[in-house]
């Protein structure tokens, strides 16, 4: 829960970026001079890709949310066997050993969302979120 009103906030702060720049960028096309004109517009660009990017990571949050729930309702989530540190955070060996496995299984089964899905959770464990996201994508593109 705390990481969704982290979320809810951050959007809040991106659209009070974006009125802020966007309203700048406007007040310098509203000169009618040819570099407030360059400026207003190139300044209006990043608050239209702020907005993009922002919507496309609410809807992958959402997706991997309706999908992590409809995996756990069929009692299917993945169990992992982690050693767990005091923060709750597993510890570095536990998680690369942890990830190794799913590895396995997901080499196993390419085909599998289920084994993608628990890979993505398996790098998210070991830290690495880049590589989360794309076993995430790949099992919410599978599980269509």
């Amino acid at each position: 829960m705390t990481s969704k009103y982290f979320s809810f906030v951050m959007g809040l702060l991106t659209l009070l970026y974006c009125y802020l720049l966007g309203s700048q960028a406007i007040k310098m096309i509203e000169t009618g001079k040819p570099v407030g004109i360059a400026m207003g517009s190139l300044l209006l660009f990043f608050p239209v890709l702020a907005m993009v990017l922002t919507v496309r990571e609410f809807i992958f949050g959402s997706a991997v949310e309706k999908l992590g729930r409809k995996i756990e309702a069929a009692g299917q989530w993945p169990v992992f066997d982690l050693e767990i540190r005091p923060s709750g955070r597993p510890t570095k060996a536990s998680a690369a050993a942890e990830f190794e496995r799913q590895k396995k299984i997901v080499e196993s089964k390419p085909d599998d969302y289920l084994s993608w899905f628990a890979l993505g959770l398996a790098y998210d464990a070991a830290g690495d979120r880049r590589r989360a996201r794309e076993s995430m994508r790949k099992a919410l593109k599978l599980s269509r």
